[in-house]
């Protein structure tokens, strides 16, 4: 017992000397050492990505082959001219209509239905969709398979047997996400935010109504497919297959087609949102979604480079001037971030986002417009600026680690235009951004007075109300649902 008593006791005097030492006052060094900062960083190793083979057909198609044998599976696409800024503002979402029922229909030979059979019994796939300025059909499957899984997805390709069934089907579904598209304040966010830059009728803002997706037939999407089947074609496939053997199957399936019809010229207009604050109430929430916009430019642009890195300055990462300040500063804000944006083939948006609380609206809202002016007033420093290059560089070798990720992107700098090493010539002019490019590119392309505000929250709970901003009266946004109207029954009126 006694031996258990003093084994006991000493535990107790020694846990007692390690508290004390714990809690007593330690002299420490006028600088810690960092060892961390000692560790030396190897520099970034040359950027020359795996590029695909390139073959352009004598009617325009263009093939892609990206080799890559680490795992058996094939993997392709076929990207097509023509997406939802194209259909006709009467019939706004005939070409997500046609995504669907595209796939789900299958082809004379094989219906939809029996396609998915099929294809599950050899974990493949097939798919199409719709997107703003293209429509696309892709596969993928093992390399066992991959014969027979090209011959359906190039039947489907070429003969598609859309049913009055499956698109039945597809309008309900987009009808379900009409009835919904209010339920979440970001998903409203976003799409308002959008109608402010480019108009609520603009080709790249036109939402689906019941009455506009009731209208389209099973003959609206064979005419659409006939009318889009016939444009400059780009077809890729990646994966563990023979070079030679792929080309010679595609061109057996693609060299017979017609001269590739060239993509009418679009002259959109894009003025920019009138500046001031807009607003929808959303009372089943217990926060504000912000939304700072005004109008952006292309990636055509040569100051795009510049813009790239003024952007991660801005609001690109957690050492952003706006996470910086709005969020680990002032607790302002739950997330936040900004970029002037800059798209393919045609103007985006500057865009700056901020989560915030209702009571913190304001606040937050204020302390944004406080960073995104200080761009032109606060100058950028060493600092900055080799902390963002570092950041993009590093994010943009990971972007494209991958012969897939490089395939795509070469795909799509072949859908818009651009030339072949785009990549790396972008990389190059990153490296060369200096401070006085971004003093440059900020004061030529921030302006705050042009910038419209859309907060979507609780008006009873943001106090201060929205008028504290002092940016002019707050503008309503209705965003009701248009409901279809309901067939009149015998004796009503007509």
């Amino acid at each position: 017992m006694k031996s258990l008593f003093r084994k006991h006791f000493s535990g107790i005097v020694l846990a007692g000397a390690i508290f004390a030492t714990l809690l007593a006052p330690t002299t420490l060094p006028a600088q810690q050492v960092k060892p961390w900062e000692q560790i030396p960083t190897p520099k970034l190793h040359d950027f020359k990505p795996h590029q695909p083979q390139r073959i352009e057909l004598k009617n325009g198609i263009v093939l892609f082959l990206q080799e890559d044998h680490e795992l058996p599976f094939i993997y392709g696409s076929v990207s097509i001219p023509g997406g939802a800024r194209e259909e006709d503002a009467a019939k706004t979402g005939l070409v997500s209509l046609y995504g669907q029922a595209w796939r789900t229909s299958g082809t004379a030979k094989l219906s939809g239905d029996a396609l998915d059979d099929l294809l599950e019994a050899k974990a493949a796939h097939i798919e199409t969709g719709g997107d703003i300025d293209s429509t696309a059909l892709s596969w993928d499957s093992l390399k066992g398979d991959a014969d027979q899984v090209f011959a359906l997805a190039m039947d489907l390709l070429f003969h598609p047997n859309f049913t009055a069934e499956k698109l039945q089907l597809a309008q309900q579904q987009v009808a379900t996400e009409i009835m919904r598209r209010n339920d979440n304040e970001g998903g409203i966010a976003s799409r308002e935010s959008a109608k402010l830059v480019y108009g609520a009728n603009s080709p790249y803002t036109r939402q689906p109504e019941f009455t506009t997706i009731g209208v389209v037939s099973v003959d609206d999407l064979k005419v659409w497919h006939e009318r889009t089947i016939g444009g400059k074609l780009i077809v890729s496939i990646s994966g563990d297959f023979d070079p030679a053997a792929m080309e010679a199957k595609l061109r057996a399936a693609f060299e017979g087609l017609p001269p590739a019809k060239a993509a009418p010229p679009r002259h959109d207009t894009f003025a920019g949102p009138k500046p001031g604050v807009f607003f929808i109430d959303k009372e089943d929430v217990n926060q504000s979604n912000v939304q700072i916009v005004g109008l952006g430019t292309d990636r055509r642009n040569p100051d795009v480079p510049a813009l790239a890195v003024m952007n991660e300055i801005l609001g690109g990462s957690f050492a952003s001037r706006l996470f910086q300040k709005v969020r680990t500063e002032l607790g302002l804000a739950y997330a936040v971030g900004g970029s002037y944006g800059y798209a393919y083939d045609h103007p985006a948006t500057f865009h700056a986002v901020v989560m915030t609380k209702s009571v913190s609206t304001v606040d937050a809202t204020k302390a944004a417009l406080a960073e995104i002016a200080g761009l032109t007033t606060r100058p950028f420093t060493d600092e900055e600026l080799a902390r963002a290059k570092d950041n993009i560089l590093n994010s943009f070798l990971f972007k494209y680690d991958t012969r897939e990720k490089v395939l795509a992107e070469r795909v799509r700098l072949e859908f818009y235009g651009y030339p072949a090493d785009y990549l790396e010539t972008y990389k190059a002019a990153l490296e060369k951004v200096t401070l006085a490019d971004l003093n440059r590119v900020a004061a030529k392309y921030i302006h705050p007075d042009k910038l419209a505000i859309l907060v979507v929250g609780n008006g009873p709970e943001i106090k201060p109300g929205l008028d504290e901003l002092k940016l002019g009266p707050v503008q309503p946004i209705d965003i009701t649902i248009p409901m279809p109207k309901q067939p009149e029954g015998p004796g009503q009126k007509q």
